[in-house]
């Protein structure tokens, strides 16, 4: 964990290789888990969905079904009953004016707001509370049976009356005391955003969720981790504070950078953190894969490159397809890429092979704690799968728009500069008003214009009796220019 000039960076390495990367610092930070108090602006019938004024200049979305419990990622014990039963109108619901507490529970991302619910989760260290949901649930990662079943039985002791327990994955091994402090402590926290909430006026952030650095060390450092180093002594100390609250054992796990060194550096991160940025990822075999990134979906394409095999062509594709597919799943993990990802692998003419590679994509994708789905292949021969999308992806946060090519990676051809100062030449010559005409440009630029249009520019000058001046200036971009008249 990196600490320093008001940012804080967390790299996860597991054999020595970066597979995620958190940043936040003072601007851009993720808005995931905080709860405000909503003022709804308009409905819309036809959407089933509704625009929240949130108070951040850009107003939240809130779906009809994220009005109801959503209990997909867990084996969920309900007291309650269906909800199937309910109105699937978000017009039943809410109406322009009503003040509404919802959480958000995906950032904004280009142009679309944060996506907002009401059913608020409150995490813990073992434990998550559903102060609007009345059931019991056990993560899905958990999967040995007899430790599911102890831990409902558990969570049905500690359980607040019509709220909702859902045990974490890191709750695993944990005791009834574990859990009874933790929801002790969740449950005041709900109590305190309550009364905060019926004091204040929409719209209005209530409740804001913790740092990344805490959030790490509530969510993060578990015992699958063998080693949480930070370089900052003040959070090394507040690190072990936490830990030896909830989980003393880990403690020895925790260590201070001391060294004279950056400490990514020292672990050869800052490196990797570069390559996130690229559009082209290089395999081992020599082959490679391109991401393009795009507001509504990611496409990744795969190439064989420099790899040529060593049997024959179906067994060189089969190696490279194999290869890139479990480079793709590492890449959407460490890049945070999420909605629709199409993969166009090299053309397999083997339904055997096909399965065989999108075998490996669904292992590979299981060390990612968001979900995906693999769809399958379509007739194309393309792969469609979809990620949870939550934050922004890691390249949004690193990168902004080129000033110059406006983020299309690419900028005017020198041909096409050329046919602009030929236009605006022209139409500087129709005005009578003015005796010359000048055309400021980079040097580079203004030499190759010379060079090719000298004639015609000194025949012009002549004919219509002004001056045409191509003049040098460094400070103007290669793929611009200024015209004065």
């Amino acid at each position: 964990m990196d600490i320093s000039f008001g940012q804080t960076r967390v790299a996860v390495l597991e054999d020595n290789e970066l597979v995620e990367i958190y940043m936040e610092g003072q601007e851009g930070q993720s808005i995931v888990g905080n709860i405000y108090k909503g003022l709804v602006e308009n409905v819309l019938p036809g959407m089933g969905a509704a625009f929240i004024d949130i108070g951040t200049g850009k107003n939240a979305f809130l779906y009809v079904k994220d009005v109801l419990p959503d209990l997909s990622s867990y084996d969920a014990v309900s007291s309650v009953g269906s909800e199937s039963n309910r109105s699937q109108r978000i017009e039943d619901y809410l109406k322009a004016g009503q003040e509404v507490l919802i959480q958000i529970i995906k950032d904004p991302i280009g142009s679309k707001g944060a996506r907002a619910t009401t059913h608020v989760t409150l995490p813990g260290r073992f434990a998550v509370l559903m102060p609007t949901a009345d059931y019991i649930g056990v993560s899905r990662r958990i999967e040995d049976e007899a430790e599911r079943e102890r831990l409902k039985a558990l969570a049905a002791e500690v359980k607040p009356t019509n709220m909702g327990v859902i045990v974490r994955t890191a709750g695993e091994g944990c005791t009834l005391s574990d859990l009874k402090s933790d929801i002790e402590f969740l449950s005041t926290l709900w109590a305190n955003i309550l009364g905060k909430s019926d004091k204040t006026s929409a719209p209005k952030l209530i409740h804001k969720d913790m740092s990344l650095f805490f959030r790490i060390v509530r969510d993060m450092f578990t015992k699958e981790i063998d080693k949480l180093t930070i370089n900052n002594k003040e959070y090394y100390e507040k690190a072990l504070e936490i830990i030896s609250m909830t989980s003393p054992d880990l403690e020895p796990r925790v260590s201070y950078f001391d060294k004279c060194y950056e400490i990514f550096d020292y672990y050869k991160i800052e490196e990797k953190i570069e390559k996130i940025i690229s559009k082209k990822v290089w395999l081992k075999s020599g082959g490679y894969i391109v991401i393009d990134q795009t507001e509504a979906l990611t496409a990744i394409d795969v190439n064989t490159g420099k790899y040529v095999g060593s049997k024959d062509l179906h067994d060189t594709v089969l190696k490279t397809n194999i290869e890139a597919a479990k480079e793709i799943a590492k890449q959407l993990r460490l890049r945070d890429i999420g909605g629709i990802i199409i993969i166009d692998f090299i053309d397999m003419n083997d339904q055997e092979h096909e399965n065989l590679v999108l075998e490996v994509l669904r292992n590979a994708l299981k060390k990612d704690k968001n979900r995906s789905n693999v769809l399958g292949m379509t007739h194309l021969g393309l792969v469609e799968m979809t990620r949870k999308k939550v934050v922004q992806p890691k390249t949004n946060i690193m990168q902004s728009i080129c000033p110059y090519c406006s983020g299309t990676g690419k900028v005017l051809s020198k041909q096409t500069i050329f046919k602009k100062i030929e236009f605006e030449i022209n139409k500087a010559l129709f005005n009578r008003d003015n005796r010359k005409v000048e055309i400021y440009v980079h040097p580079e630029l203004g030499y190759e214009f010379m060079s090719t249009y000298g004639d015609e520019i000194k025949s012009l000058s002549e004919k219509y009796n002004k001056d045409i001046n191509i003049i040098p200036d460094e400070t103007i971009p290669k793929d611009e220019f200024r015209v004065h008249d």
